[in-house]
């Protein structure tokens, strides 16, 4: 008799994950965004020797702020009417310390495909009050939005910029092992 070997998958928890930016605004605050809708496919029994590959909804950027929002999703920014999703492709994740990861990948906005590399905190593995099985991540990183094609600015008054080139970007992973 044959055995057919199980195969595990890991699938991301919506309601435990979020995908956040912030960028500095008027060179003195910080505005926070963030994307509501996004997928990350684990390709790999082992979460931490799995490759990853993330996709965005373009649509979904949230600033709390509408007029803002339909500037980020015009030919301004995202151009979301021709690209509707940005996505990530990790190429390699490498152990740095006990729980720290460096996590590279190819980030690819408005048809733009760069490699970028995440700092990536592995929060262990443990089972919910259900008995499920879940594993946590915590990510950052920066990009320069130009070299993306995120290129609308204006200059201030007193001299620099209203939106800053640099985008920190965050991401609170949790999945949920299934076989």
């Amino acid at each position: 008799m044959e055995t057919v070997a199980k195969k595990t998958k890991w699938v991301l928890d919506p309601t435990h994950s979020e995908l956040t930016f912030k960028v500095r605004h008027m060179m003195i605050t910080n505005v926070k965004g963030e994307f509501k809708n996004f997928s990350v496919e684990v390709d790999g029994d082992d979460i931490l020797k799995s490759s990853l590959n993330v996709t965005v909804d373009a649509l979904s950027i949230n600033t709390n702020n509408t007029d803002r929002d339909n500037h980020l999703k015009s030919a301004d920014f995202f151009d979301v009417e021709k690209h509707k999703e940005l996505t990530f492709k990790s190429t390699s994740f490498k152990q740095k310390e006990d729980d720290e990861y460096e996590l590279k990948g190819v980030l690819t906005i408005k048809g733009i495909s760069k490699e970028i590399a995440l700092e990536v905190e592995f929060g262990g593995i443990n089972k919910d009050p259900w008995g499920n099985e879940k594993a946590g991540f915590s990510i950052k990183g920066k990009i320069n939005r130009k070299d993306w094609g995120l290129n609308w600015n204006a200059a201030l008054e007193t001299g620099g910029v209203l939106v800053s080139e640099e985008v920190k970007i965050f991401g609170e992973l949790q999945f949920v092992k299934q076989s």
